[in-house]
């Protein structure tokens, strides 16, 4: 009996040559943007020692190889280390970033370490060197949220279908664009200068961040018999959406209109906006644990919602 070939697809390779592909592009895209923004630690502090900030992005080597011999999907089920550890780079990074423009309060004095003098000398480098820090790092801030969305896009799907990676990649863009808003308090004058508070900022955005290396909208394979685990996942996913991003970015934001006098157009639109979703959430949430009783329990909710009266209409 002759052995079993895998199979292939219509370009005659086999079907995971595909994925092998796409999970060293997404590696890739991460490993270059955490090392510059690695880079530009290092040339803002003047510090050498931030170099280790790269071990997150160096072991993505070892990752891949890891995953590639252990899932054949060539990504993990609920949770990416991939990202985690691209994660693990940056938002130190990051940190250190907003800390070191907290401390210096020059947002327009480029200052530089010896790095940057080395390589001024190669043309694009000496431009990216007359932008200031404050640009540098809203430029870095946000490419790390379009690295994250274009990384899990081009990461093999796995076990998910095409409509719940999309679902995935419009979670991440409304959070993209949740944390955009708070980093962008921190330049307001109200703020700029105000340590405890960039400091709260921070740690919200390293918090939310946390969602990204979770598969909230993964689900397991499907079962003849009927039971409450999707619900489940569902609730849970919800429960984790409020408590790491709307619930938290919602109470910062109000702290900052009203103890801190910061009053603008996107301040009150973002508020609002949180202040909706937490709604929402909420009341999927009891939705889907009302749906959880199952589909008698659920019909005699709806009667009762709608006023009907069939029990006693029912009775001799």
């Amino acid at each position: 009996m002759a052995p079993q070939s895998l199979p292939t697809c219509p370009l005659g390779r086999p079907p995971w040559a595909l994925d092998v592909l796409l999970a060293v592009l997404s590696r890739a895209l991460f490993a270059a943007h955490g090392a510059v923004t690695v880079w530009r630690v290092v040339a803002a502090t003047g510090e050498a020692a931030h170099w280790l900030l790269l071990t997150g992005v160096a072991l993505l080597a070892v990752e891949i190889a890891v995953t590639l011999r252990c899932n054949r999907s060539a990504e993990w089920k609920w949770f990416s280390p991939m990202v985690f550890l691209y994660l693990s780079t940056v938002v130190p990074s990051i940190w250190f970033l907003e800390l070191n423009l907290l401390q210096t309060n020059l947002p327009s004095n480029s200052s530089t370490g010896s790095d940057l003098q080395i390589l001024s000398h190669i043309p694009i480098v000496a431009s990216l060197t007359e932008l200031d820090p404050e640009n540098w790092v809203a430029g870095l801030e946000q490419t790390m949220l379009m690295v994250l969305v274009l990384g899990r896009w081009l990461m093999p799907k796995g076990n998910m279908s095409r409509d719940q990676l999309s679902q995935l990649l419009m979670a991440y863009v409304g959070l993209g664009a949740d944390i955009l808003d708070i980093f962008d308090t921190f330049r307001e004058p109200e703020v700029k200068a105000n340590r405890a508070v960039v400091l709260a900022g921070l740690g919200l955005f390293t918090w939310a961040l946390m969602q990204f290396p979770l598969v909230l909208t993964q689900s397991g394979p499907p079962s003849s018999r009927p039971g409450p685990s999707c619900d489940s996942r569902e609730a849970w996913s919800l429960l984790l959406t409020v408590g790491l991003q709307d619930g938290p970015f919602l109470v910062y934001r109000l702290y900052l209109m009203a103890c801190e006098n910061v009053l603008n157009q996107l301040m009150i639109f973002f508020t609002c906006k949180n202040i909706l979703v937490v709604l929402l959430e909420i009341y999927r949430i009891l939705v889907v644990q009302c749906e959880k009783k199952g589909p008698m329990n659920s019909g005699q909710c709806s009667e009762e919602i709608r006023g009907g009266n069939t029990d006693q209409s029912s009775q001799p």
